[in-house]
């Protein structure tokens, strides 16, 4: 069904294109890293206002109803704050998803990237009184901007925007109490890399709370984990790790770029 999607590169700017090929790529990544829950969930990315016209806020999202491996950059559909489809597209749209992400977006305008995860280790660690724990060095990059957001049931209330807002602030990852995972990214690169941190941490302590007592981090080394993974990446963030991640699709799952 996916094949019935016209090509649009040529039909809309090389800038949005080079979004529409990365953010593509983002929902064949989180297919391929068994984060997607069927067709349920979201990636949006914020169109810069070169592209969408001065105070235009226009975004990319999933046409509602494909699998993520399924995903190409033709298919991924522009609209509003609203989630009105500014094009013709024969898929929907599921406003109701996007709810969470036009909160976020609203409240930080420089990030680019919004992506959310329902995975069963994120989801069991949400579940826990104690959050996430500093018993790992993933773990200590996500203490190091990490915010907590109460569940309200579906999110899909326009009245829940305001809490989310606060609760997030100026964090990059946002645990969704007994929902899931969300990270924030100036670019989807860095929201990606920030999720693959994210996962593993939670994956990471599940798995060593099945084991004996823990041993958790110096409080000290938390504080200074920002200048650490600066160091790691070369200061380049999620975009140091990108292009591997790109020939990895291209071998594993090509195709989303079409």
């Amino acid at each position: 069904m996916t094949h019935s999607i016209p090509p649009l590169q040529a039909s809309v700017s090389p800038e949005e294109w080079q979004l529409r090929c990365d953010l593509a790529a983002c929902y064949r990544l989180v297919a391929l890293y068994g984060w997607s829950d069927l067709v349920f969930t979201h990636i949006s990315a914020k169109l810069p206002e070169s592209v969408s016209g001065p105070g235009a806020h226009q975004f990319l999202i999933n046409p509602y109803g494909l699998m993520f491996e399924e995903i190409t950059a033709s298919s991924l559909i522009k609209v509003d704050m609203q989630c009105n489809k500014l094009h013709d597209s024969p898929y929907p749209v599921n406003p109701a998803g996007f709810v969470i992400h036009s909160a976020v977006h609203e409240a930080r305008p420089e990030a680019q990237c919004v992506l959310h995860t329902h995975t069963r280790a994120g989801v069991a660690v949400s579940a826990q009184q104690c959050g996430v724990l500093p018993i790992s060095q993933q773990s200590t990059f996500v203490l190091a901007s990490l915010a907590y957001h109460d569940y309200e049931g579906v999110a899909f209330r326009e009245d829940e925007k305001p809490r989310l807002q606060a609760d997030l602030g100026a964090a990059n990852f946002l645990m969704l109490r007994n929902h899931g995972l969300l990270t924030v990214g100036n670019t989807i690169a860095d929201a990606f890399l920030s999720m693959y941190v994210f996962e593993a941490t939670c994956k990471i302590q599940i798995d060593a709370q099945a084991g004996g007592a823990l041993t958790h981090v110096n409080p000290q080394i938390v504080h200074g984990v920002a200048q650490a993974m600066k160091v790691q990446t070369g200061g380049l963030g999620g975009v140091f790790a990108w292009p591997a991640l790109l020939r990895k699709l291209q071998r594993e799952a090509p195709g989303y770029d079409q």
